[in-house]
């Protein structure tokens, strides 16, 4: 008999993409697919039991199908269809620890692999240049989705403490983004005119859906020789980009607003439903955050296929072009940068930590 594999959020693209991988791994015998709303996706052989995780259910969906490998993928920064944040807390949060509890319960679970975030980590001035796995935040988040995604490791940590016979791996992810990516920053990156913090440039890392279902099915599987895949591991393409090299090569025009009215500008975007612009999303595009992968790639043994820049060309690829077009938009930067400074000074030179790009854009 080979193993039988529970995962939640098989509604959301991400969650049906894992499913249909698992069951390709020959020492998987099932698949169940678990959400509260009917995928509209193809999953498969898998079998679908439709359940609302923050109910009681889990414990005999567990028991019924002596699942010993769960992949808890309903962890979300955006609601689903038409809910709203507080169903979107209570799903993160509430459903997270009826899922653990009925975990606890089950003698047949031996793995369980959470999706959590960087946003663990926040954003502040203070930050260090680099997370690492191990490294605490400087300021922790107050709210939305970040908030939920340090309770939701603070559970799971508590549930490792109790059940030390389970091996448990949370894999912190970067901002996911790909042809077909569902997170409030990529929303705001569809923007037609993305609004920015004026007097900031944040770097940002990111990954590719692609690279986000192979690093789940390492989690899920036994490990390779030579790794080990129980514990924390950020999850981030190699390199950063500037959200300021972002938007030229998106081709779309950036607002700069002064700190003090971004909040306004955050609420206005959500009351008209164009994005969810939210504290801990503000803070982000203020100072930015870049997170180790030492330990993905040494402990791991995961090598992402993308890079940081490579993900975002595929986002931008799917998502057509821009207001602008992007090469005309760094031929302008370019112009701009060889005039001279005031007072007669010569051209302006790059400083030395500046990031060199192909195709006119920086």
């Amino acid at each position: 008999m080979g193993k039988v594999v529970l995962v939640t959020g098989v509604a959301r693209q991400l969650g049906g993409r894992f499913v249909r991988r698992v069951q390709r791994d020959p020492g998987v015998d099932r698949v169940i697919a678990v959400d509260a709303v009917a995928p509209e996706h193809d999953l498969g052989d898998a079998r679908f039991v439709r359940a609302d995780i923050r109910q009681s259910a889990l414990a005999r969906i567990l028991a019924e199908h002596a699942v010993d490998t769960v992949v808890h993928l309903d962890v979300s920064g955006k609601a689903l269809g038409a809910g709203g944040r507080t169903t979107v807390k209570e799903t993160n949060v509430i459903g997270t620890m009826q899922l653990l509890g009925a975990c606890q319960k089950s003698p047949s679970v031996r793995r369980l692999v959470v999706k959590s975030s960087t946003s663990v980590y926040g954003s502040a001035s203070r930050d260090p240049a680099v997370f690492t796995e191990t490294t605490p935040p400087k300021s922790l988040p107050s709210g939305g989705f970040a908030k939920d995604a340090v309770e939701v490791e603070g559970y799971v940590r508590g549930f490792a403490r109790r059940r030390p016979d389970v091996a448990v791996c949370v894999l912190r992810f970067a901002n996911i983004l790909g042809p077909r990516p569902d997170s409030p920053l990529a929303d705001y990156l569809a923007l037609p005119v993305l609004p920015t913090v004026f007097g900031y440039d944040p770097r940002l890392q990111f990954v590719h859906e692609d690279d986000v279902v192979d690093v789940l099915g390492i989690a899920a599987g036994e490990p390779r020789r030579g790794t080990l895949n129980s514990g924390t591991f950020n999850i981030a393409g190699d390199g950063v980009l500037l959200l300021s090299q972002c938007s030229r090569r998106l081709g779309k025009p950036t607002v700069p607003v002064p700190l003090p009215a971004v909040t306004w500008v955050g609420s206005a975007l959500r009351t008209i439903g164009m994005t969810d612009f939210s504290p801990e999303q503000i803070r982000l595009l203020t100072h930015g955050r870049v997170v180790s992968t030492v330990q993905m790639r040494e402990t791991l043994g995961f090598r992402p296929e993308f890079t940081t820049a490579e993900t975002f060309a595929e986002y931008a690829r799917s998502h057509g072009p821009g207001l602008l077009p992007p090469q005309a938009v760094g031929r302008a930067v370019d112009r701009l940068a060889e005039l001279p400074l005031p007072g007669g000074a010569g051209p302006r030179e790059r400083g030395a930590g500046a990031v060199e790009t192909t195709d006119g854009a920086r």
